[in-house]
């Protein structure tokens, strides 16, 4: 679930599974501004959440008697701190907004490498807020889904 400042912002962000970026659908990769890359993306069973270079969009697709698609925008830069949460199996992304919201994004079903990329994400975003030198290495092995295990096991 995703959540700002104790308000849902949607009921169904709890992403199952990866999404190499040549698979995604061209709605989503439209959101990817003129010297973005796409880090990596996930999905539910309806929704997407893509990661790039600068900004996470968020696509909250709900079917109901009226369906209707809401796209979230949040840029790297208005994010004020970063928190990562393993568990057995899942994974939380916990985001303090500079405007005092709060966003939670959490990934289940999430085996060893799904891990890996994920800290990679969260070592690339936590970066970007402390004006960190991000090297060129860390952005490659997210989009290329390079992701090594301890002992060079992929």
């Amino acid at each position: 679930m995703a959540y700002i400042k104790y308000k849902e912002l949607t009921k169904f962000f709890n992403f199952s599974r990866y999404i190499k970026n040549e698979d995604l659908p061209y709605y989503v990769t439209d959101y990817a501004y003129e010297n973005e890359r796409i880090l990596v993306t996930y999905k539910t069973f309806r929704d997407h959440g893509m990661f790039t270079t600068d900004k996470m969009v968020l696509f909250d697709n709900r079917l109901s008697i009226k369906p209707f698609k809401k796209i979230y925008t949040i840029p790297y830069s208005r994010i004020s701190s970063i928190c990562i949460t393993f568990q057995s199996s899942s994974v939380e992304l916990q985001c303090d907004l500079e405007s005092g919201y709060q966003l939670r994004l959490k990934f289940a079903n999430m085996n060893d490498v799904d891990k890996v990329r994920l800290r990679l994400l969260y070592s690339y975003i936590s970066r970007y807020i402390s004006k960190q030198k991000i090297s060129e290495e860390l952005i490659q092995n997210l989009m290329e889904n390079n992701i090594m295990l301890r002992g060079g096991k992929k």
